[in-house]
């Protein structure tokens, strides 16, 4: 907890970013502003792809390159998502699997984290968007997203020709970057990792399920409150988690209540911009604080058109039956570390000298 305080002082490392920052809030505004005067969902889905593309910094040496990632694989997370929509056992799958890759991609440090925990996020919105909108292909998810993404990335250039820069990068050493990313992954116990991604791959997988058999609306809601509890540090401490839990549960109070004050589309659309903007230029350094961040900028841009913020309890059922999966999954977690744990203890004990 006294991290976690110390963590909410250095929220951002240095200035604020606000070149990033215009160009996010550009990014979003478009497909926003398309989608009031259309009422289309298919713009929803290109303002994801657009803020998912502005997380990446273009004045950075590799931002161009990270913008470029982040855009294809988190298209392609969120058509599949869209995809497993309608099939049960694909959802079990694919979020068993996507569980996996985020643990496997925490380990090699919070930059990789960040990664993956915004592909899970494109997944879940992806399943949780099916049936709801106008779309009905998970292709068209996925160009829609993309379209989003290059138009970011088309504003990028011009924001590092403002400042004399490349207008593409030069290619890092990817060999030298596999070093770093394996002895950075080397540091950490592989009992301790096996059982994080077991729990990934629990919960992750058990909330995908959830939302297809039980056929939830807006799903999300419930899966984004479990990967927010998914998270490498939390490994060992039930009281880290139940504090994680507790606060993805206060986290979707706010945004009911905000969303329900704002039950306008234009003045919600508005409010968000600015609150997109001031997110990006104050992205969050630690880990979990940008998870949170990040989590709820992509919820209320999914739901900035919608017309049921009335149906509080709906969204406040799927973020407590979220938290409950995610405490129990800890709990059995915690079950099987303390058994693997006794052995040990035990040859211990009897090694010592009389």
């Amino acid at each position: 907890m006294k991290n976690l305080i110390r963590n909410s002082f250095t929220w951002h490392a240095g200035p604020p970013a606000w070149g990033p920052a215009v160009v996010a809030g550009l990014g979003c505004a478009l497909p926003l502003v398309l989608g009031l005067s259309t009422a289309h969902s298919g713009f929803l889905w290109a303002s994801a792809g657009a803020f998912q593309a502005a997380q990446a910094n273009p004045l950075h040496r590799f931002g161009m390159l990270r913008m470029l990632l982040l855009t294809g694989l988190g298209a392609c997370s969120a058509g599949l998502g869209f995809w497993a929509g309608s099939h049960p056992l694909v959802s079990l799958g694919i979020f068993a699997a996507f569980g996996l890759l985020l643990a496997w991609l925490q380990r090699f440090g919070s930059e990789a984290g960040k990664l993956g925990i915004g592909l899970c996020i494109c997944l879940c919105l992806g399943q949780g968007q099916f049936g709801i909108g106008n779309l009905h292909n998970p292709y068209a998810v996925a160009m829609l997203f993309i379209l989003g993404g290059l138009w970011v990335m088309l504003l990028a250039f011009g924001l590092r020709g403002l400042h004399g820069l490349r207008m593409w990068p030069y290619m890092p050493r990817f060999l030298a970057i596999l070093k770093v990313l394996k002895r950075h992954a080397q540091r950490l116990p592989r009992q301790q990792w096996r059982l994080h991604a077991l729990a990934c791959m629990l919960a992750f997988a058990a909330s995908g399920l959830i939302v297809n058999l039980a056929g939830l609306p807006r799903g999300y809601w419930l899966t984004l409150t479990v990967i927010t509890t998914l998270q490498l540090e939390f490994q060992g401490s039930l009281v880290r988690a139940l504090q994680a839990s507790l606060a993805s549960i206060a986290a979707a109070g706010l945004l009911i209540i905000f969303g329900h004050s704002l039950q306008s589309p234009p003045t919600m659309v508005m409010t968000l911009l600015v609150l997109v903007i001031l997110s990006r230029a104050l992205q969050a350094n630690h880990y979990g604080l940008f998870v949170l961040q990040t989590s709820l900028c992509f919820v209320l841009l999914a739901e900035s058109l919608a017309q049921d913020w009335h149906l509080a309890e709906v969204r406040l059922l799927n973020a407590l039956i979220g938290v409950a999966l995610s405490l129990t999954v800890a709990l059995l977690v915690h079950g099987l570390r303390l058994h693997l744990n006794k052995p040990s203890k035990a040859e211990d004990n009897s090694q010592q000298p009389l």
